[in-house]
């Protein structure tokens, strides 16, 4: 008997162990669900950013997209990041450039990726200087983004020991031409990679976009990050609300069927210069179109910051459209190739342009960099439209092209 006794203690106690230990495993990522939050970080829009290591704790959050590397051949011909009161451009940078060692930032990109989420690196932004001259110059830069932050080896790693887990396009402005190639370069690069990689993009609603909509149609994306604000077809405007138009997309036109559309919103009133809408109604929404489009992959939030500040936006609307998807699979799909042809993209779209010398970005004299860059925290994602909200709706047939275009004007 007491043999026994001992033994049913013993089971008991690696019982408890094991029940410990498993609540404590995080899930994997899947892009497979339709109910991921993606969560962009770094520009401190409610001026009460945390470090990257506090968000994530915060279990509601599956996708961070560390917001901006804005510029792409800076001094030195290297690139330039900007995560606002975290780690920017001018304090620590690697010799000759503009680029800032956020190294310290390991082990928080390395928290995040233990429990379960991805972290990468958003390129863009309203005030980004992007864009590429050429084929070759674009999968040169391939090469170094793949170098610096993802699974190559390169002498320059602003995060240190982090492999981060793909990137993210934001891209607002600069010409559209030759992402296909950089994209497809990327794959090239990963397809021997010993972890998976994702490429997503967050192109404006108006459809197609007028900066990646070409790469869209001729690039392996995982998925898309739809900005549903600024624009007249967003989230507050039902009549002209287009997620399924980028559904159809998604399905019809994609190189990847298995694209997830994401719908974009911001997270408070001030993180967006029009568009937000109330959690409630965004649940509603997103709760639609789960049981809608097949595509749909979740919810993505602008940003961070301004979520946590409006009482946690961000886990009310997570934990309203979790659990409404399959589970995840047990082995992840291998990186994709790149696409072999790019086709060209059907609908119009503005010719490609050589990049334009961007315009700098006025900060007050009180706190203006002695650097000429321009510092993207003054502008983000919050440049507002120029016109009512009502006028929207009152575009003419002939004249809608133009005006989804001219959108790109008061975009996030």
């Amino acid at each position: 008997m007491v043999l026994v006794n001992i033994l049913s203690v013993g089971w008991l106690s690696v019982f408890s162990l094991c029940f410990i230990l498993c609540a404590h495993v995080a899930t994997a990522f899947s892009n497979d669900r339709n109910d991921n939050l993606a969560v962009y970080w770094g520009q401190d829009s409610a001026n009460h950013q945390q470090s990257l290591g506090f968000y994530c704790d915060d279990d509601t959050i599956d996708a961070i997209p560390l917001a901006f590397l804005y510029i792409f051949f800076g001094k030195g011909g290297m690139p330039v990041i900007d995560f606002a009161n975290i780690c920017s451009q001018g304090s620590n940078n690697f010799p000759g450039t503009d680029l800032a060692d956020c190294s310290f930032m390991a082990s928080d990109i390395q928290k995040c990726q233990a429990k379960g989420k991805i972290v990468t690196l958003s390129l863009g932004g309203a005030t980004a200087q992007v864009g590429f001259s050429s084929d070759s110059q674009a999968a040169s830069f391939a090469h170094t983004i793949w170098n610096m932050f993802l699974g190559g080896n390169g002498p320059m790693r602003p995060f240190g020991s982090a492999v981060l887990d793909g990137v993210d396009l934001d891209i607002e402005n600069g010409s559209s031409a030759h992402y296909n190639t950089f994209v497809n370069t990327l794959r090239s690069l990963a397809q021997n990679g010993k972890k998976q990689f994702y490429v997503t993009a967050a192109p404006q609603c108006p459809f197609p976009d007028a900066e990646v909509g070409n790469a869209l149609n001729s690039a392996f994306f995982d998925a898309v990050y739809v900005q549903f604000y600024n624009n007249f077809c967003e989230t507050s405007a039902p009549s002209e609300f287009n997620m399924a138009t980028w559904d159809h997309w998604a399905k019809t036109q994609s190189p990847n069927r298995d694209i997830k559309v994401y719908l974009g919103a911001p997270a408070s009133p001030a993180s967006a210069g029009d568009g937000f809408v109330s959690s409630g109604t965004l649940i509603n929404v997103a709760r639609a179109a789960q049981k809608q489009y097949s595509s749909f992959g979740g919810i993505m939030l602008w940003d961070a910051d301004s979520a946590q500040t409006n009482n946690r936006y961000q886990v009310t609307v997570k934990n309203a459209i979790s659990n409404r998807s399959g589970a995840p699979p047990t082995n992840p799909a291998p990186n994709p190739a790149p696409t072999a042809d790019p086709t060209t993209i059907h609908a119009t779209v503005p010719s490609p342009q050589p990049t334009k010398t961007p315009t700098a970005v006025s900060v007050p004299a009180s706190t203006a960099s002695v650097s000429s860059i321009p510092d993207p925290r003054w502008t983000a994602r919050v440049k507002r439209p120029t016109f009512a909200l009502d006028g929207r709706n009152e575009v003419s047939p002939t004249a809608e092209a133009a005006a989804r275009r001219a959108s790109r004007f008061f975009k996030p």
